[in-house]
């Protein structure tokens, strides 16, 4: 058995023993973000449909996107693509990973 430092080589390591991978969903966010704890909230239905990688648009590293996104959080990627902003569209996300689903098949 061994531990991983950090979410996103666990991520990596999940992908490199499945056969079916799954679209990457980004969450850009800050803390506290009340407006993004309730979209989680509402993408709760469609978790098994994706991997939720969340980006704090706070750290440092992270300044491209807190210049892009400060005012518009909580922002959606799919797959490293401009999804949704301010909510989740819940119909054009289930539509967007339909489409994903279909191009790995």
């Amino acid at each position: 058995m061994f531990f991983l430092k950090s979410r996103p080589a666990a991520l990596q390591l999940l992908r490199l023993f499945s056969s079916h991978s799954l679209p990457t969903l980004t969450l850009f966010t800050k803390d506290p973000c009340p407006l993004c704890d309730d979209a989680k909230e509402e993408l709760e239905p469609l978790k098994h449909r994706f991997v939720l990688q969340q980006v704090d648009i706070t750290l440092p590293e992270n300044s491209v996107w807190w210049d892009r996104y400060r005012y518009d959080i909580p922002v959606f990627h799919l797959n490293g693509r401009f999804v949704m902003k301010h909510r989740v569209d819940a119909i054009l996300l289930e539509k967007l990973l339909t489409d994903a689903e279909t191009q790995t098949r």
